[in-house]
C-alpha cells in the first residue's frame, strides 16, 4: 500500500530588506497641520469668536471640551499603529517582539510568516483586526454626531429665551403714553431677545466647526487602519500556504476538526493563556481547512465519475445508432 504523503516545511525566505509596514507617520502630519491651520483661523478671528463664545459659555465650553477628548482620541488611534507596524516589522526581520493587544489572534500567523509560510484561515483573523481598527474609530463618528446635536441644543435653548424675551416686551408695553418712552421701552426689552440669538447662533457656529474637525481627523485615522490592515493582509497571504494533504484517508480530515476542537475545549477549560488559545484556534482553523479541501477532493472525484458515465452513455448510444442504420 502506497504510503500518503506528508506535509514538508517550506524553504524559509530571505527577510525582507526594509519595512514590511509602513508607519502612519505621515497621517500624524496631516493631522496637525489642519489643527494649526484651524488654531491659526481661530487666532486671526479671535475678537470675533470671543463675544459668540461669551454668549454662553457654559455650552460652548462643554463643546470646546468635547472636541479636545476627539482630538486626542483621534491621534490615540493612529498612534496604537506604530506598536503594531513595529512588532510586525521586528519579526519580519527576524527578531522577537511580544504581540500587541490588536495583533495578539495574529501572533502564530505573524510567526509562521517571517518563516515563510501562511498559516490556514489567516484571513478570517484579519477580519477581526479589521474589525478591531473599525471599532476604535465609533467614539469618533459618535462625538462628530453629539457636537451637531450640542449645537442644535443651544439653538432651541436661544430660540425659547428669544421668544420668551419677546413676549415678555409685549406685555410689558403701556399703551397711550409717549410714543420716545415707548420706544426706550422697546429698545430695553429687545436686549434680551437679541442676546437669545446669539445664545442660538453661537452654539451651532462652535458646534459645527467642532464636527468639521472630528471628521477630518476621523478620515485621517481611517486612512492609516486601512493602509495598515491592507499591508498587513498582502505581507501574510503573500507566503506559501500549508495545509493538510488532499490524498488522505477518508473520514482524515473529519477526525483532524475533532482533534482540534477538543484541544480548543481544553485550553479553555484549563485557562490558559492568551497565546495558547491563539494556538488552539490556529490548529481549530487548519482542521477546518484540512476538510473543507478533503470535501472538494471527494466531490471532485464525484464529477469526475459522472463525467465518465456519461461519456460512456455517449459512446454506447453511438454504437448503438450505427448499428441500427446498418441493418436498415
Amino acid at each position: 500500500m502506497a504510503a500518503l504523503p506528508t506535509a514538508t516545511r517550506p524553504p524559509a525566505e530571505p527577510r525582507p530588506a526594509g519595512p514590511v509596514i509602513t508607519k502612519p507617520g505621515i497621517y500624524l502630519v496631516r493631522m496637525l497641520v489642519f489643527l494649526v491651520l484651524i488654531g491659526f483661523l481661530a487666532f486671526v478671528l479671535f475678537r470675533q469668536i470671543t463675544p459668540a463664545f461669551l454668549a454662553n459659555p457654559g455650552l460652548n465650553g462643554l463643546i470646546l471640551g468635547v472636541l479636545l477628548i476627539a482630538v486626542l482620541l483621534a491621534f490615540g488611534q493612529v498612534l496604537r499603529l506604530f506598536r503594531e507596524a513595529t512588532y510586525v516589522n521586528a519579526v519580519a526581520g527576524g527578531g522577537q517582539a511580544r504581540a500587541p493587544h490588536l495583533l495578539k489572534p495574529l501572533e502564530p500567523a505573524v510567526a509562521a510568516r517571517a518563516e515563510g509560510a501562511t498559516l490556514p484561515g489567516t484571513r478570517a483573523f484579519l477580519d477581526t483586526v479589521a474589525a478591531r481598527l473599525d471599532e476604535g474609530r465609533d467614539i469618533l463618528r459618535y462625538i462628530a454626531g453629539l457636537l451637531i446635536l450640542l449645537g442644535l441644543l443651544g439653538t432651541f435653548w436661544g430660540l425659547i429665551d428669544t421668544l420668551s424675551a419677546v413676549g415678555s416686551v409685549i406685555r410689558s408695553m403701556r399703551g397711550g403714553g409717549d410714543a420716545a418712552v415707548m420706544f426706550d421701552e422697546l429698545k430695553n426689552g429687545l436686549a434680551v431677545p437679541l442676546s437669545g440669538i446669539g445664545l442660538a447662533f453661537s452654539a451651532s457656529l462652535f458646534g459645527l466647526a467642532g464636527s468639521l474637525v472630528i471628521g477630518f481627523l476621523d478620515l485621517q485615522a481611517g486612512q492609516a487602519h486601512a493602509r495598515f490592515h491592507n499591508e498587513l493582509e498582502d505581507w501574510l497571504t503573500s507566503g506559501t500556504e500549508t495545509a493538510a494533504p488532499l490524498a488522505a484517508a477518508p473520514g482524515t480530515g473529519a477526525r483532524e476538526l475533532q482533534e482540534a476542537v477538543d484541544r480548543l475545549t481544553g485550553v479553555i477549560q484549563e485557562g490558559a493563556n492568551g497565546r495558547a488559545a491563539a494556538q488552539a484556534m490556529a490548529n481549530l482553523a487548519e482542521g477546518i481547512q484540512g476538510l473543507v479541501q478533503h470535501m472538494r477532493s471527494e466531490q471532485q472525484m464525484i464529477r469526475d465519475w459522472v463525467e465518465a458515465q456519461a461519456s460512456r452513455e455517449r459512446e454506447l448510444k453511438q454504437v448503438l445508432d450505427r448499428l441500427g442504420r446498418e441493418r436498415v
